[in-house]
């Protein structure tokens, strides 16, 4: 059982004593790993084995979606971008829906012989063509597109015991400025946001979906507050309108568009408060540290929602089906 809402990073490619004692912190129940943690497939087993022997139940998670977003190369298999899927759909939906499945269940399986938990995958966000952050990040522009073929990667995570996590709520495409480095604000309406955005995390909430993570940007004529610190787009539609009972991680709380809430124990508070159930806190070890001490003079109890998200024992893959999806991913990047 989890017992922490904050999640954390490491700052190389072996835990140092200070960040050993940090991650023992009942506060602390997530941790992220970045290209930086990473050399090898040996030196990843052997740093996830300490992990595991110091917290057995920490949620371990990385970006893996592939293309620009891809953390572990070396020792892996080279992942296109979703976009390559969308440019398959338009000559072939039944065959990029099966290629989606695919990728799904490799980029799973191989972290998955890690023991790393989860990848924060699919992207949901549409690609309207102008965010540089997005882009051939996303399977395409239209919404019932989106929907089967991140539902695609959805259930070929599933299949290799990975729970899903769709982002980033409400969807971060239309916006052009970057929430890492920017304050985005999208000034569209509700209405037209739930006649586009929101279709695939409505879909894919019905069909499964197991974890939603909210972006930081600002929808100025819904609510004043990023997404993700916002009690009307994470209670008032996810909960009860899209009737979504997952979990919730907050964006990165280092990020610029989070910046507006405050200190870092102001963002963590807001995030909790607004509906999140797990807190990222990337990038800054000071900030980390902030988090982790206010957690520990104002605890908050951890959500039980966040055991789901532990993924099932890994199976040894049949090598047939490894190569053969292998194949498919070199024959798919040869489309970028």
């Amino acid at each position: 059982m989890t017992t922490g809402v904050l999640m954390l990073d490491i700052e190389g490619t072996e835990l140092s004593p200070a960040e050993a004692k940090l991650l023992e912190s009942p506060q602390v129940g997530g941790l992220i790993l970045f290209s930086r943690n990473y050399e090898n497939p040996q030196q990843l087993s052997a740093l996830m084995r300490s992990i595991r022997k110091l917290r057995p139940d920490l949620l371990v998670a990385v970006d893996q979606e592939g293309g620009r977003v891809q953390r572990f190369r070396t020792g892996f298999t080279p992942l296109p971008p979703m976009a390559v899927l969308g440019h398959l759909w338009q000559e072939d939906a039944l065959h990029a829906v099966a290629c989606a499945h695919e990728l799904g269940w490799l980029m799973a399986t191989e972290l998955r012989q890690y023991d790393i938990d989860l990848s924060f995958a699919p992207v949901l966000d549409l690609d309207w063509g102008q965010s540089s952050v997005i882009g051939d990040r996303a399977f395409g522009a239209d919404p019932e597109v989106v929907t089967r073929l991140a539902g695609g990667v959805m259930a070929g995570m599933h299949e290799a015991g990975m729970a899903a996590t769709g982002k980033q709520f409400p969807g971060h495409g239309w916006v052009k400025a970057d929430s890492h480095i920017e304050r985005p604000v999208d000034e569209r309406s509700l209405e037209a946001i739930e006649e586009q955005d929101l279709r695939p995390f409505a879909a894919l909430i019905c069909r499964g979906l197991d974890a939603v993570m909210p972006a930081h940007v600002v929808y100025s004529r819904v609510c004043s507050a990023p997404a993700g610190f916002s009690r009307f787009w994470l209670q008032q539609v996810l909960r009860q309108k899209l009737r979504f009972d997952g979990v919730i991680f907050s964006d990165d709380l280092s990020m610029e568009g989070a910046s507006q809430a405050g200190s870092y124990a102001d963002r963590c508070d807001q995030a909790l408060a607004a509906g999140c159930d797990m807190v990222l806190v990337c990038n800054n070890p000071d900030g980390a540290r902030e988090v982790e001490a206010h957690l520990r003079r104002s605890p908050v109890a951890a959500s039980h929602r966040l055991a789901r998200m532990r993924a099932r024992p890994a199976r040894r893959p049949e090598p047939e089906r490894l190569n053969e999806s292998r194949r498919l991913a070199a024959e798919l990047l040869k489309e970028v």
